[in-house]
């Protein structure tokens, strides 16, 4: 009975990390497809979604099985409730990644995407959403509280975006459509941002066994590196 109970264990964490794993190429390929207006890319992260709504349901069954088969105690019973969250989060990870892949079909939006600076906001995000999916394979809760702090970069980068957008729709009207739908899909990346910090939050619930928010976190820790980041303006880049 108890080498069962293991296996099933060993079955879900290994599911959760190809959930992970599946949904971070989601968000890659998705990212992609909005920046390079690449509507073939667009088309399979759309495919694929179903990939994640099935593995989810699979996830679901695993953890009702081991509640109704075992009485999981202490960290056992940490990572089962931190299992339903989490894949609870990858799965809507995947849904936001779809919103943002069908983009890439209006030209304008991948044009308005480029003008504004997109790229900072889909590289600070996929970095939180790859670092939440490392600290919980790596049962990391010291990454996990480097991505919280990220959140905030996010946050700001969602405003400084959706303003630039509305001041490119001021001045040219027939972007507006175009516009208001890539700011549907900016706050929809300022959503995988905060669902890597879910992630983040239960990576600490299951190591630490304490409840946090980003806000109550009393180190000063600082937030995840981002590559070749650009400070500059739009206007400096035109």
């Amino acid at each position: 009975m108890y080498r069962q109970f293991e296996e099933d264990f060993d079955k879900l964490r290994t599911r959760l990390i190809r959930m992970g794993s599946l949904v971070e190429e989601q968000v890659e390929l998705a990212f992609r497809a909005l920046l390079e207006g690449n509507t073939t890319l667009a088309e399979l992260v759309i495919e694929r979604d179903d990939k994640v709504d099935k593995l989810d349901l699979k996830i679901d069954k695993q953890v009702q099985r081991i509640f109704a088969l075992s009485q999981p105690v202490a960290r056992d019973l940490r990572l089962l409730l931190a299992a339903i969250k989490i894949n609870n989060e990858f799965e809507r990870i995947g849904d936001y990644a779809v919103i943002v892949a069908r983009l890439a079909f209006d030209s304008d939006a991948h044009m308005l995407a480029d003008r504004v600076g997109f790229e900072r906001i889909t590289r600070a995000t996929f970095t939180m959403v790859k670092a939440s999916l490392d600290a919980f394979v790596g049962n990391d809760p010291e990454l996990a509280k480097h991505v919280l702090a990220t959140d905030d970069i996010v946050d700001t980068l969602e405003r400084e975006l959706s303003a630039a957008i509305i001041a490119q729709m001021e001045a040219y009207t027939h972007l507006i459509k175009s516009g208001t739908r890539l700011i549907i899909g900016l706050h929809n990346i300022e959503r995988i941002a905060d669902r890597a910090t879910n992630i983040a939050e239960n990576v600490i619930f299951l190591a630490e066994a304490q409840t946090v928010r980003h806000q109550q976190l009393q180190e000063d820790v600082p937030p995840l590196e981002t590559d070749d980041a650009d400070d500059s303006s739009p206007e400096d880049r035109e």
